[in-house]
Parts: structure tokens; C-alpha cells; sequence
């Protein structure tokens, strides 16, 4: 489980992004590098990790929910994601 700070920074980064997209996307479309270097780095999407939201561990990300994989197979075999099934063969 990582720690409360690694959360919210990553939280933070979140914000930034979404704060500063419509102008760099504006820089990006005129070319202006200059521009986008005076920007904070946080504001950069690629600068940001996707984290599970209950545990905010790095690995074993599933993207669809937004999930590591440890917590997807708990919630699913709980039957609290709603489709999901344990399939078996």
C-alpha cells in the first residue's frame, strides 16, 4: 500500500494536468517550445502514474477500472464490480 504523501502528490500532478492542458495543447498547435519550457513539468501528462484509487499501488494496473489487480480480483470475487464474473473451464 503506498504511503498517504505518494497519493496525493500524484493527486496533485492530476490537477496540474488538467489545469494546463488546454494551453499546451494551444502551444503545441503553434509550435512555440519556448512557451511549453515556462509551463511547470508536473503539467505534462506524461509525468503522471496510473495508480490503483483504493491502494494507490503502481503495478498491476487494470486502466478499465481503475484498479491493481489485487483489489480487482477481492471486489470481483465479492461480486461488487458489477458484469464481472469469476470465469472458470
Amino acid at each position: 500500500m503506498a504511503r498517504e504523501a505518494i497519493k496525493a502528490r500524484e493527486l496533485k500532478k492530476e490537477r496540474l494536468v488538467a489545469k494546463y492542458a488546454e494551453r499546451r495543447a494551444q502551444l503545441k498547435e503553434a509550435g512555440d517550445s519556448i512557451g511549453l519550457q515556462k509551463l511547470p513539468r508536473s503539467s505534462s501528462k506524461v509525468r503522471l502514474r496510473n495508480r490503483c484509487k483504493l491502494t494507490g499501488k503502481p503495478r498491476g494496473y487494470i486502466r478499465v477500472f481503475g484498479l491493481c489487480r489485487n483489489q480487482f480480483r477481492e471486489l470481483a470475487s465479492a461480486g461488487k464490480i458489477p458484469g464481472v464474473t469469476k470465469s472458470s473451464w
